[in-house]
């Protein structure tokens, strides 16, 4: 039988229940990038309609931003952008942006974020929408960055000829990353009274 805290409720914690949890949500944490890896691949059942599935869409951005010379923070984004879509289509972004954070630099984790808005540049005018919604941060430093991003890696990675790269190729990558120590913790800071 597994290790258990002590506690039904967690005010009910002790100093020893919650050591027990650090240590064992640093070895769960270890595992992160075999979860990441499954949930791409699980991107290959997810939405119809475009010429190549999501997992498809995911591999030819990355291998865009690889071969545009990208770093590899910047390549695991592109590889990942669109996670969310499995389980949030209407925020995925979010939750992709969210899954970064810790690992990576926050101009990366804001284009991430904020790609889902700078995309509908190339198809909300033919919904009656705004498709210039993005220019809300066109004084923001990675507004350019985002632009590109969108641009030359995710608008452009629908193309069933495209010779895209394995998984197999960024699995590295992925394993470099979210296995560094977590780095933005912001959300367990004291807060200000």
């Amino acid at each position: 039988m597994s290790e258990t805290v002590s506690f039904h409720q967690m005010k009910d914690g002790t100093r020893a229940d919650y050591a027990l949890l650090s240590r064992l949500e640093h070895e769960y944490a270890t595992a992160l990038p075999d979860r990441i890896l499954i949930a791409l691949k699980r991107l290959d059942d997810g939405l119809q309609g475009y010429p190549v599935s999501r997992y498809a869409h995911s591999l030819q951005t990355a291998t865009r931003a690889l071969r545009d010379g990208a770093d590899d923070e910047l390549v695991v984004a592109a590889l990942v952008h669109d996670i969310g879509d499995d389980l949030s289509p209407f925020n995925h972004a979010a939750v992709a942006a969210a899954i970064l954070r810790p690992y990576v630099r926050a101009e990366v984790t804001w284009i991430v974020e904020q790609h889902a808005l700078f995309q509908s540049y190339y198809y909300a005018h033919h919904q009656d929408r705004n498709r210039n919604g993005r220019d809300r941060f066109r004084d923001h430093p990675w507004y350019q960055g985002c632009v590109d991003f969108c641009e030359r890696w995710d608008q452009s990675s629908f193309d069933p000829d495209f010779p895209t790269e394995p998984l197999s190729r960024f699995e590295p990558m992925v394993r470099a990353i979210f296995t560094r120590p977590a780095h933005d913790l912001t959300f367990l800071a004291p807060q200000p009274a």
